[in-house]
């Protein structure tokens, strides 16, 4: 699935990246807790957290995670949008909680991990 279709899926609103809408994705992860994303070593991964501040961003970086969706209305900073750019990662904004974003994408296709 394309980030564009993603991000209509879930009304919504890409505040990093918007050169990167044609990405693919496959698999989503959904955790606001970043201990549990630096087990994951999957590829082509969106991740999905409520968890917004730089620890999400470095935290993405060294998992290999350029696919960002921070749920529950919360907002990237200025300082995550940079840093995420200086990164090449899309940064997604969503009103929606993580059950229901993680459940839209799953039943459009979009494998969970595991």
């Amino acid at each position: 699935m394309k980030i564009k279709e993603v991000v209509e899926l879930l009304n919504a609103k890409v505040v990093s990246g918007h050169d990167q809408l044609d990405a693919e994705v496959e698999f989503a992860f959904a955790s606001d807790l970043m201990s549990d994303v630096l087990t994951i070593e999957t590829d082509n991964l969106l991740l999905l957290t409520g968890l917004a501040n730089l620890q999400t961003i470095r935290t993405a970086e060294m998992s290999d995670i350029n696919k960002i969706i921070f749920v529950r209305k919360k907002k990237a900073t200025s300082e995550m949008i940079r840093l995420a750019a200086e990164n090449d990662m899309i940064l997604i904004e969503c009103d929606y909680s993580m059950f229901k974003s993680s459940g839209i994408l799953f039943n459009s296709g979009v494998k969970p991990v595991y």
